[in-house]
């Protein structure tokens, strides 16, 4: 893809993975790492939503549920971080807030943004609060997962197009959807979640609820 207007050889890239995760899983942990690998990034920041706008009419964890089993998930690697920018926001989230707060930590023209998400979440950029800015601010890592066709993304303006870079990731095939049904209705999860998030979501009494 063309890089971003202005992109210089010294900046450094920075991945930012925004998502409920509730919970998060290895399907998260998988994309966020080959998109380290494969797209040369500085560092991966893991952005668990607060008050999520996407999400209005499905019961969700509490934000600290979920800030904590991102933590413990991310905590052995030495490129992830954690940020509360969107839990401590108080606020509806919206992507376009976020990108625009946290250019404000890293001087001047010195960073990349690459916005990393699933491909589902991309084709639907259209319904975000300014897609075509987000496209304008930072690339868009689509990650694909089963039953998601990418040729779609040649149906979205080519402002956004530019900005979008294809990942393909089949360990995607896990969802937190799933994952919190298996729990309602008392089956494993164990190899779908790393085993410190397993022990806290069984600890808490998370996802027990029906319909969950």
């Amino acid at each position: 893809m063309t890089p971003l207007r202005g992109e210089g050889l010294t900046k450094r890239k920075i991945g930012i993975m925004g998502g409920t995760f509730d919970p998060i899983h290895f399907g998260h942990l998988v994309a966020a790492e080959e998109a380290y690998f494969s797209l040369g990034l500085a560092e991966v920041i893991f952005v668990p939503t607060g008050d999520s706008f996407h999400k209005k009419g499905r019961d969700i964890s509490s934000s600290e549920h979920r800030y904590t089993m991102t933590m413990l998930a991310t905590l052995d690697n030495p490129h992830f971080r954690l940020s509360r920018v969107e839990i401590d926001r108080g606020t509806p989230s919206h992507t376009i807030d976020t990108l625009r707060e946290m250019h404000h930590w890293f001087p001047p023209n010195s960073v990349s943004f690459y916005f990393i998400t699933g491909l589902d979440a991309v084709l639907d950029i259209l319904s975000w609060k300014e897609p075509l800015e987000i496209a304008k601010i930072c690339n868009i890592v689509a990650v694909s997962r089963p039953g998601y066709n990418k040729s779609k993304l040649q149906e979205l303006p080519e402002e956004i197009k530019d900005s979008i870079i294809p990942l393909e990731i089949p360990l995607l095939a896990i969802s937190s959807t799933e994952i919190r049904k298996r729990v309602s209705e008392g089956k494993s999860i164990r190899y779908l979640v790393p085993w410190p998030v397993e022990h806290y979501i069984y600890k808490n009494s998370l996802y027990h609820r029906n319909g969950w």
